[in-house]
């Protein structure tokens, strides 16, 4: 356990100094860069990235390192930090507040710590793996809200793969009470995990998007899957997140 709450203890570091890095630089003209996939890049998910990715190397030179903008760096250890440096890169580019950095760790392929900065909002969400879920210091959990009284969070690129992301909609739009998309999947969790919000799905996601969050909710209570009801881990593409309530009737009801 000292190994994770070493590794716990550099994330919140790291991750509070990008957050740092990030709100400095938010607001005004931002240039980015459009990337094969469509997505944007800026010069502050570089600058954030390099000093998580710094941090990582310094205090653990052995240790793997998956992020969004520079890839793998392998170094056949057991643990693999994956990290999203800025999610909701849109957000940050057109002025919208909602945006943050995201650092998790696995060992042996297993989800073992997540950790979240919300820069605007001045929280630090973080979790291990059967240490349960905090915000700023102090324990939370998810909501005991029914489906007809939850808030649902939708960010999947509906043009990426439309025909399942508008089915999912019109099957749950009914459903819940209502449906919210944020532009970042990490705020998203954060608020599922506070118990703000009772429910998440996606389609199209990569790790570095959902590693910490999904760990997060699972930590404060909730449920996290993969779209067919498995185990979620770093090849997942696709998940449901809930406060476990429903969980299963939202599986059964985004059946292909």
């Amino acid at each position: 356990m000292r190994e994770i709450e070493k590794r716990l203890k550099a994330a919140q570091e790291l991750a509070l100094g990008a957050g740092s890095l990030l709100k400095s630089g938010f607001g005004g003209k931002i240039e980015f860069v459009k990337k094969a996939d469509g997505s944007l890049v800026s010069p502050a998910d570089k600058a954030a990235e390099k000093l998580i990715i710094g941090g990582l190397k310094k205090r653990f030179p052995s240790d793997s390192i998956l992020s969004e903008e520079s890839g793998r760096a392998d170094c056949g250890g057991e643990f693999l930090w994956i990290i999203d440096p800025l999610d909701g890169t849109h957000n940050y580019i057109k002025g919208l507040d909602i945006f943050g950095t995201s650092i998790a760790l696995c060992r042996g392929g297993v989800p073992a710590l997540g950790v979240i900065c919300m820069p605007m909002t001045n929280e630090l969400f973080y979790a291990h793996k059967g240490g349960g879920a905090f915000l700023n210091g102090e324990k939370i959990s998810v909501s005991d809200r029914s489906l007809k009284d939850a808030t649902m969070f939708f960010d999947s690129s509906i043009a990426r793969v439309p025909e399942r992301n508008l089915m999912a909609l019109e099957r749950l739009h009914n459903k819940v009470f209502n449906i919210r998309m944020l532009g970042s999947t990490v705020a998203g969790l954060c608020h599922i995990s506070a118990g703000r919000a009772e429910l998440e799905v996606e389609f199209c996601d990569a790790v570095w998007d959902f590693a910490a969050g999904l760990l997060i909710v699972e930590e404060a209570g909730g449920a996290a899957t993969e779209l067919d009801g498995g185990v979620w881990g770093p090849d997942t593409v696709g998940y449901v997140v809930s406060n476990g309530r429903f969980h299963d009737k939202i599986l059964d009801l985004i059946k292909p």
